[in-house]
């Protein structure tokens, strides 16, 4: 099964015999209590949210901070060999509508995705899938993305992007669908139907939500940085 739909070539050497050992040793030695919590993955695509054709294929494997907050580490892949190309939070309705109308924009709701089929749990049983996609379909995720794996980025490269999520049919580009469907063996349009029974938030989705519908862009601007009675404040980055 190829990795990723997504072909970037990331430059350096192979892993030498020594770092392999000492990884070995250090991971035995070492804990990694918050990366053991991950319980789940889950496969979806993202989009720049300035830019609604560059498409991403997303794998979030994530963990439950209590029942209303999720964090997931999104790879380009799920292979060992996959790259970490962002972050996403989940939360529940009635969190999500305590946040600030400023902050909601920057939020996406997951139930097109789930119910269009295109939200899955690879490998993962239907039945029991559907289970916690129920819950899934009525959340909000805020997500972003540091390495732009879909323009063929060798290292994560310029600023970090704001993403959103699938929100109607004929949004997803045909050839990454035909990728991800081929690679898990997986039909979108089969699962529209099994999740035909499904709602997504109780209240409706929210008219802020999703970029309230419009384009976002990450951008980068100088400003003066506070003066400083610490000694050496004249050099903030020297």
């Amino acid at each position: 099964m190829a990795s990723s739909c997504h072909n970037v070539e990331v430059p350096g050497k192979p892993t030498e015999t020594g770092t392999a050992l000492l990884e070995t040793a250090t991971g035995t030695i070492q804990g990694f209590a918050p990366l053991n919590q991950i319980h789940q993955h889950l496969c979806a695509f993202h989009f720049y949210a300035d830019d609604m054709g560059r498409q991403v294929e997303a794998h979030h494997f994530c963990a439950h901070l209590n029942e209303d907050v999720r964090q997931c580490l999104i790879f380009d892949g799920p292979g060992a060999g996959a790259r970490l190309i962002g972050v996403e939070y989940i939360v529940s309705e009635e969190v999500f509508l305590t946040l600030p109308d400023g902050e909601k924009p920057l939020w996406h709701t997951h139930e097109f995705e789930v119910k269009g089929g295109v939200l899955f749990m690879p490998g993962v049983p239907g039945v029991v899938e559907r289970r916690d996609l129920e819950k899934v379909c009525k959340t909000y995720g805020k997500t972003i993305h540091f390495w732009q794996v879909d323009r063929g980025d060798a290292l994560p490269l310029g600023l970090p992007q704001i993403m959103m999520a699938l929100t109607r049919e004929g949004q997803l580009r045909q050839d990454l669908a035909d990728c991800v469907e081929k690679k898990f063996g997986v039909s979108f349009h089969k699962e529209t139907e099994n999740r035909a029974y499904m709602s997504g938030p109780e209240h409706g989705i929210h008219p802020l939500a999703n970029a309230a519908g419009k384009g976002l862009r990450t951008e980068i601007r100088e400003v003066d940085i506070p003066a400083s009675t610490t000694a050496g404040a004249g050099r903030v980055f020297t």
